[in-house]
């Protein structure tokens, strides 16, 4: 065959593989961005800006609509917080983003190309979404250092596991991480001994081991003191950039620490949105949240 027959087959295969990613996205969510790049499926395309789009999403329990049209977009890198009173769709919001709870209607994409209603719970914490609820959940009987080892993201058939060794590299990034989280002192205390603020600094550690390119986290500083709160702000603000945080909290102090953006819901859509100065004077979130 001449050269320049076997450079002809060479982009005449090219240019099918090409078509059959392609066709292979549009199935699975991915999708060609503005600049024509091919959008591999699984792969987490932030072109646009967004990292999480949600588009009027509906859910309904036995007729109660937890979530009415709800339509949000978090930008890459952003720490945004929600806030809303008992019952306007938060934990539900979550929910769907996580996917735990499918919804009636609506689309929810974790990037551009990441399809997150097609996804099971354990391919969306895969794909780089990680979730924090109210109550901490570690391991108590395990060091602070072995539950960050637990966490990390890794090889975790049993074989693997039975004979695993920690690298030097990974001994970094947990002591690093034991840094970040201010539980270095801690590290090899059991984590049942250690105070509430520091269990939740712990399971956020371990979140940040699985590295997430999202992180949920649900009323983070419920129960902790004040110093624990200031602390928290800063690891939080800290985050921001290399992650993108979505927080549900109701300590107004510590959402004004925090985020410089603020989603007011109620009744499963949003209601306000913007600094929270901006928010707080709204008359509608005055009525329905803020109770004065």
């Amino acid at each position: 065959m001449t050269p320049d027959l076997m450079r002809a087959g060479a982009v005449a295969r090219r240019a099918a593989e090409e078509r059959q990613i392609a066709a292979t996205a549009g199935r699975s969510g991915g999708r060609e961005t503005s600049y024509s790049r091919i959008v591999r499926p699984g792969e987490l395309d932030i072109t646009h800006g967004a990292i999480l789009y949600l588009d009027d999403i509906t859910v309904s329990f036995d007729g109660f609509k937890a979530l009415n049209a709800l339509s949000l977009s978090i930008s890459a890198g952003e720490m945004r917080c929600i806030i809303g009173p008992n019952g306007a769709g938060k934990t539900t919001m979550m929910d769907v983003i996580t996917g735990k709870t499918r919804p009636d209607a609506g689309r929810a994409f974790f990037g551009q190309t990441i399809d997150l209603t097609r996804l099971s719970e354990a391919q969306i914490a895969h794909a780089g979404i990680g979730r924090k609820f109210q109550k901490p959940t570690i391991f108590e009987h395990h060091s602070a250092f072995e539950n960050l080892e637990l966490a990390m993201k890794a090889d975790k058939r049993v074989r693997r596991t039975l004979f695993a060794k920690l690298s030097s590299e990974e001994r970094d990034r947990i002591a690093a991480t034991l840094e970040m989280i201010r539980l270095s002192s801690s590290a090899d205390r059991q984590a049942g001994l250690l105070s509430h603020g520091q269990k939740q600094w712990l399971e956020i550690g371990m979140l940040l081991m699985q590295e997430p390119k999202l992180l949920l986290l649900d009323e983070p500083v419920a129960g902790m003191s004040d110093e624990e709160t200031e602390r928290t702000a800063e690891l939080f603000v800290s985050l921001a950039g290399k992650h993108s945080l979505v927080v549900v909290e109701h300590d107004m102090a510590f959402v004004g620490r925090i985020a410089r953006k603020v989603t007011v819901l109620h009744e499963g859509r949003v209601l306000a949105e913007g600094p929270l100065e901006t928010v707080q004077n709204d008359e509608r979130v005055i009525e329905v949240y803020l109770g004065r």
